[in-house]
């Protein structure tokens, strides 16, 4: 606010103020001075409450979008945790359960004498119990990775990244150069968008080779991941791209999407290593 004292000596002969209100409460105050004529009171009242308004709109939007996409960060990490959560269940829980089941039907299997002719057909129906269980046991780690990779969680972004290039079915190209670990957030979300496109290239864009780059420059997480398939995603396509926008959103993160028809995909994905927000794109 311009001080009476302070407006003389800048050579100012009149001011006008009006307060910005923003839902409700004081934000600040719009001031306006004076050098030369004066405006009349009433004129100049106007127009600076007409502008106000149109100020105090855009900041109500702005603490709008903040508020929301902290909201929509928050509801990300519940997520995360209880995927995180449930996969902690399953681990030390049901697996261990048939595990220790397999074990026991081994046990029963080793157990029977291999010269008794009348226990033969018993010793099958254990070995097709043991490859039952078996087969529980594997389908139940499949969801329990996809549900909340242990390997992310245990040896962070790089090793994490390097395992789904080796299970995918094309070959994967990958070059990922990050020390050290990342916040959680950050791995998860960057862990999601490399699985999610390298499932593309597979089943949608029926990809030969893809490639995975992953780097930090300054405070931010670029990855690009590019494959040779058809082309034509989109974030309406019903891929899972739409997921993986709205959870690099609610991290204040960019994403880019370049897939002409016929040309390949190229995804880019930039995730502040703060708090700061960076918004989103696409083209």
């Amino acid at each position: 606010m311009i001080s009476q004292v302070a407006g003389h000596d800048w050579g100012f002969r009149s001011s006008v103020g009006v307060p910005v209100s923003v839902e409700g409460r004081l934000w600040g105050v719009m001031i306006v001075a004076f050098a030369d004529e004066e405006l009349p009171p009433s004129d100049i009242e106007t127009r600076l409450a007409g502008f106000t308004e149109l100020v105090a709109t855009a900041i109500a939007n702005a603490e709008a979008r903040a508020e929301a996409i902290a909201s929509r960060a928050r509801i990300v990490a519940a997520a995360d945790q209880a995927r995180r959560r449930i996969e902690r269940d399953l681990h030390d829980g049901a697996q261990q359960r048939l595990v220790t089941l397999a074990l026991q039907l081994r046990g029963a299997r080793a157990a029977v004498p291999p010269e008794l002719a009348e226990l033969a057909e018993l010793g099958v129906q254990l070995d097709r119990a043991v490859a039952g269980v078996a087969g529980a046991l594997d389908e139940l780690r499949e969801i329990a990775r996809g549900i909340h990779p242990a390997i992310l969680a245990d040896g962070g972004l790089r090793p994490a990244l390097r395992t789904l290039a080796r299970r995918s079915p094309i070959p994967v190209r990958v070059d990922v150069r990050l020390e050290g670990r990342l916040p959680e957030q950050v791995e998860v979300s960057a862990y999601y968008v490399v699985a999610e496109a390298l499932t593309n290239a597979a089943r949608h864009a029926r990809a030969s080779a893809a490639s995975v780059e992953a780097g930090v420059a300054g405070d931010v997480l670029r990855i690009a991941i590019h494959d040779d398939g058809t082309g034509g995603a989109s974030f309406t396509g019903g891929t899972g791209l739409a997921g993986l926008k709205d959870r690099v959103e609610a991290l204040g993160g960019r994403i880019f999407l370049d897939s002409p028809a016929g040309a390949g995909t190229s995804l880019r994905v930039e995730l502040a290593l703060t708090s700061a927000s960076i918004g989103v794109t696409s083209r």
